[in-house]
């Protein structure tokens, strides 16, 4: 009885953990990634990126911008492709830069909060400015810039 009572007590925890996970993530500041250095400082010198070997539009110019919470520890959380330009296989080496950033709390952000931003990784870029941020725009994310 006590060993199912255990049981069915993780359980309901291990919900009630799974449904605090979205809600804190609603309640998580947004930050637009020109703002990020006020809250995160980047400590990378260099990433590592899973590129693969053939794919669709690996050639093309393009971009990709990839969704994630950095957590209280510094590290991304919830990393994901949320938009790919042109439509390609890009989006998994997007998510594998983002999967290696690191990052240390700044400016305001001393306790270590975690914030909800994006980073938008360019791939074959023109070298003129204005088509290379023609490009960038494209993946620019709504909801990011009030921050």
């Amino acid at each position: 009885m006590i060993r199912t009572s255990f049981h069915a007590g993780a359980i309901a925890a291990a919900v009630l953990l799974l449904a605090a996970g979205p809600a804190a993530a609603q309640n998580t500041r947004r930050v637009a990634p020109d703002r990020l250095p006020a809250y995160w400082t980047l400590t990378n010198t260099q990433v590592n990126a899973d590129v693969p070997n053939t794919g669709k539009n690996l050639d093309q110019p393009g971009c990709v911008a990839v969704t994630y919470m950095i957590g209280s520890n510094g590290l991304p959380q919830n990393v994901v492709a949320a938009k790919t330009i042109p439509a390609g296989d890009l989006a998994q080496v997007g998510v594998s830069i983002v999967k290696d950033f690191k990052y240390a709390p700044s400016g305001v952000n001393r306790a270590a909060e975690p914030v909800l931003t994006y980073y938008v990784a360019g791939f074959n870029l023109p070298e003129d400015p204005a088509k290379k941020a023609e490009i960038y725009k494209q993946c620019q994310l709504p909801g990011y810039q009030t921050t």
